[in-house]
């Protein structure tokens, strides 16, 4: 695996760092009057959630790890594991629900997740921005309310809430945007 330097780390690179693999969520480099300069790297490990902020100079090496990304299609779930199959060599893999967080309800069945994996090892799942989803119970339209930015509470086929526009009835289908949570538009 290639040695960076520490004025070399950006955000979204992975990191092997005492022991474990960690994220770099956010970067920041510092020149202060007085030393040399460093960056300051807020980390996230991987494999427990856990966060470090850690200051590396521009002498320090650091080893930066690749992973593999796979496509494979979601199967079903069982005891709290999400089971995912890979669509070239039909193997299954088992992960934790907890992987996903809160975005969970909007996977659906076959649909494909881009699992990441370090070695043998699956460490995150990531889910399409947009998902397709129908408007299981909303609000009937109030007549003459037309403002611009009106919206209104509904609840999906997943038991997830959120706001949608005024125009959008129970029973139809719409994209949902799953990093914000939010309407995107009719499907």
């Amino acid at each position: 695996m290639p040695k960076i330097n520490g004025n070399e780390i950006r955000p979204g690179n992975i990191l092997e760092h005492d022991g474990g693999l960690w994220g770099a969520v956010k970067v920041s480099h510092v020149k202060p009057g007085k030393g040399g300069a460093f960056a300051q790297v807020e980390l996230k490990n991987l494999r427990d959630g856990r966060k470090l902020n850690e200051r590396f100079r521009s002498e320090d090496k650091v080893e930066r790890v690749r992973l593999d990304q796979k496509d494979q299609q979601f199967l079903y779930e069982t005891d709290g594991k999400l089971v995912f199959m890979d669509s070239e060599t039909f193997e299954q893999t088992e992960l934790d629900a907890d992987l996903l967080g809160d975005r969970r309800p909007f996977l659906q069945d076959g649909m494909t997740a881009t699992i990441e994996y370090y070695g043998e090892e699956a460490l995150s799942v990531s889910i399409p921005q947009k998902v397709t989803c129908i408007v299981a119970e909303t609000e009937p339209v109030v007549k003459g309310q037309t403002a611009a930015n009106s919206y209104k509470p509904a609840i999906l086929d997943n038991g997830v809430r959120i706001m949608i526009p005024p125009f959008v009835g129970e029973g139809e289908a719409i994209i949902v945007n799953t990093e914000v949570f939010e309407y995107s538009e009719r499907a």
